[in-house]
């Protein structure tokens, strides 16, 4: 065996071991009380802030291009507060995995829900529009405990967290997890057949079905799926978005009402209007999006990246 070859494998096992020692801690934390939780999560994203230079770099310069109304010191104060949901959000998530189902039904709520019951009552698929922001998951795990819905799993690089992350995502009910490659006919069929599609289509996932549309005035790309996914399933588009509340309070899942004139026959039009209504949300909550993922990594041929 090279030399190489062993300190890859060694590096392996070593972060199998951290990972585990990462584990059994999220394991410990999910025995406090949310309110004592809470204050941990924000001295972790403090820490984050402070040490996670790379990512504040990312957070910072998507703040720059989406808040240009702001100067530097109240973005970098915003950009501090995102950090702070974004720690709560890494330590609550262990609610997720071991909580039981009571207890996560106390910590998140729904609001609005009965909507959705009434178009799957009435056999329409629908299609939970869910923008990344830090409650996603939150949002998602109470979703499962009431409706055996659909998403698309993407698999972690670290095996011990993808256990645990995929055993989150189906602890509850009879959850069908696709792979992304598994492509648009097995979601459709899956919502044809009365399954919700929880569905996060807000990321930057490279040029592959994706267009250019404005996201805070600035071109992104932007995958078209709603716009087909809704056309081909006949599906309701249902805005679903989960906010992660003050302190101990928890979190609340909002359905809003069904998409009226959607899809049209215009794609670009449809994937504007999406972006459109994520920012509007967003500015109703600035620092709970997921502002560490490069949104506008890919640009148009012949714009630099800006991270």
């Amino acid at each position: 065996m090279s030399r190489r070859k062993r300190d890859e494998e060694g590096s392996g096992v070593l972060a199998r071991a951290a990972s585990r020692v990462g584990v059994a801690l999220l394991w410990l934390l999910h025995w406090l009380p949310l309110p004592v939780l809470a204050p941990l999560g924000v001295a972790l994203g403090e820490l984050l802030f402070r040490f996670a230079r790379g990512r504040r770099h990312v957070v910072l310069t998507n703040l720059r291009l989406c808040f240009t109304e702001l100067d530097d010191a109240a973005r970098r104060a915003l950009a501090r507060r995102h950090f702070h949901v974004l720690g709560r959000s890494l330590l609550e998530r262990s609610l997720l995995w071991w909580a039981p189902r009571a207890r996560i039904e106390r910590v998140v709520r729904f609001d609005g829900d009965q909507r959705l019951r009434e178009l799957l009552t009435a056999g329409r698929p629908v299609i939970l529009l869910a923008p990344h922001f830090v409650g996603l998951d939150m949002g998602g795990t109470r979703v499962t405990m009431s409706f055996d819905i659909v998403s698309i799993y993407a698999r972690q690089k670290n095996p011990v967290f993808d256990r645990w992350f995929l055993h989150g995502r189906s602890r509850f009910g009879d959850q069908l997890l696709l792979a992304r490659e598994d492509g648009a006919r097995a979601t459709v069929k899956a919502m044809k057949a009365g399954r919700p599609f929880y569905y996060l289509p807000d990321m930057d996932y490279r040029r592959k079905d994706s267009i250019f549309v404005p996201f805070f005035g600035v071109p992104a790309a932007t995958i078209t799926g709603l716009s087909r996914l809704s056309r081909l399933a006949g599906a309701a588009v249902v805005p679903c978005v989960t906010r992660m509340l003050p302190g101990g309070q928890g979190y609340r899942v909002e359905f809003g009402e069904p998409w009226a004139d959607f899809p049209t026959a215009d794609v670009e039009a449809d994937t504007a209007r999406m972006n459109r209504w994520v920012e509007e949300v967003i500015r109703s909550m600035p620092e709970q999006y997921y502002w560490v993922h490069r949104r506008f990594k890919t640009r148009p041929e012949g714009e630099p990246r800006p991270y």
